[in-house]
């Protein structure tokens, strides 16, 4: 963990994804294969040659025949994925923005235990990257200044959000929708220092750390939309119910008895668990579709979740994208059903969700990926810093309680951001020589 946000810290990199799997961490610097799908054309660079073109029918088709006709041995590529992919999916109007960003990096470096192992196309960034990873030093904590964040901000409009949502339920229109709120970040922070302090401070199912075309993010995801092994193994790992954890075991001991005898948190969780095992059924053999954890409770940072995993075994002509396609958006990000859930969302949050809620993924050669939700994450894009939590409403749903819930969702987040040392400040503004501070 320290030796990946060292890595990209240390300035090496202009682009780059630090990426937790089951297995470790891996560091993707550089590129040397990019696909960029936006609502109207994908633009696909290999070789040191950009083609722009329009795309229509299925987007992935457009990605995956991309990613098929590189000729780089053992490829992996990593990136994100929009919420509003899923529009563009469905035939629904999109706006013009960034639905998925794909990039095979130049340099791949993963991380596991006492070992680095290093792949890369140019030989002396290698060897660049090998003296970064045996040179650094770890900083004080002491050198960072926490960020304070007002988690308060918006409240009355998420109220008002959730009683529009309600009201469109008992009309019958829907079963379930995921309704967030954005939350500014007023003051300068610090990705690598912060994510370094949230993972310390979190459990999450996956993390990540990523600088890609303008934007940056970091997170620590509690699941996993979909992981597809390369022999044709898929899991989905729906969560859904939360209570806070507290540090105080007796209470966090109520919390959770009180979580598991919730009526309104069991039929939430439940109907998010009904529509994994239809959805994966698609791709999968359907006799291979079943339920392999159910309403176990997952720790993730300042929160509990119920916690269900949803397994398969594809069909012989499937491919991730097909399981991709299959499970995206996380039902537990959308709703029930998910054509009526976009509309609730849409009425109700004033802005595009973007990365919120879509995913960090990963996606191989050999017919592997792992795409993580994105969500308990700080977001900076267009010098605008933002947090973004929501919480999933149904009948039973009572608006208060579910504002408090963001509060506890974002705050896995809040509590770890850290502003940058002085003297880093001091190279921002050009006050300061530039020289390489490691995390």
């Amino acid at each position: 963990m320290v030796a990946a946000t060292g890595l990209v810290a240390s300035g090496l990199f202009s682009t780059y994804v630090v990426y937790e799997s089951a297995d470790g961490w891996s560091v993707a610097g550089g590129i040397a294969a990019e696909v960029i799908l936006k609502p109207d054309t994908v633009r696909c660079t290999k070789d040191g040659v950009t083609v722009e073109r329009p795309w229509q029918g299925d987007p992935l088709a457009q990605v995956r025949e991309f990613l098929e006709g590189l000729e780089l041995a053992d490829w992996r590529a990593y990136g994100w994925s929009a919420f509003e992919l899923a529009y563009a999916v469905a035939g629904r109007p999109v706006g013009d923005d960034v639905l998925l960003h794909l990039v095979v990096p130049r340099t791949e470096t993963r991380l596991s235990g006492n070992h680095a192992l290093v792949r890369g196309l140019d030989p002396q960034e290698m060897a660049l990257v090998e003296k970064t990873l045996t040179g650094l030093e770890p900083e004080e904590d002491t050198r960072y200044r926490p960020v304070v964040v007002d988690v308060e901000v918006g409240a009355d409009a998420y109220r008002a959000s959730v009683d529009t949502v309600l009201a469109r339920i008992r009309a019958g229109e829907l079963q379930k929708a995921v309704v967030s709120r954005t939350v500014p970040v007023t003051s300068d922070i610090d990705l690598p220092a912060s994510y370094l302090a949230g993972r310390r401070a979190n459990t999450p199912a996956r993390s990540y750390l990523l600088n890609m075309g303008g934007l940056q993010a970091l997170g620590f995801s509690p699941e996993t939309v979909v992981e597809v092994e390369a022999g044709g193994a898929v899991s989905s790992q729906p969560l859904a119910g939360t209570r806070a954890l507290t540090g105080d075991a007796d209470e966090d001991r109520r919390l959770r008895e009180n979580l598991l005898a919730d009526p309104k948190e069991l039929h939430e969780h439940a109907i998010s668990v009904k529509v994994a095992v239809d959805e994966l059924a698609g791709p999968c053999k359907p006799e291979t579709v079943v339920v392999q954890e159910y309403m176990v409770i997952k720790e993730r940072g300042s929160v509990q979740h119920l916690a269900s995993r949803v397994v398969g075994r594809m069909l012989r002509e499937a491919s991730p994208w097909t399981a991709f396609a299959a499970v995206f958006p996380a039902v537990t990000a959308s709703g029930v059903p998910k054509h009526s859930a976009y509309d609730a969302i849409a009425a109700v949050e004033p802005r595009h969700r973007g990365l919120y809620a879509g995913t960090v993924m990963t996606v191989a050669q050999d017919g592997s990926m792992d795409a993580a939700l994105a969500l308990r994450s700080v977001f900076r894009r267009n010098g605008e810093t933002w947090l973004q939590a929501g919480a999933g409403i149904v009948e039973q749903s009572v608006p208060e309680r579910e504002l408090e819930e963001t509060r506890e969702k974002l705050r896995c987040v809040a509590g770890s951001l850290l502003a940058p040392p002085a003297e880093r400040e001091a190279v921002a503004r050009g006050d300061a020589p530039q020289k390489h501070l490691y995390v």
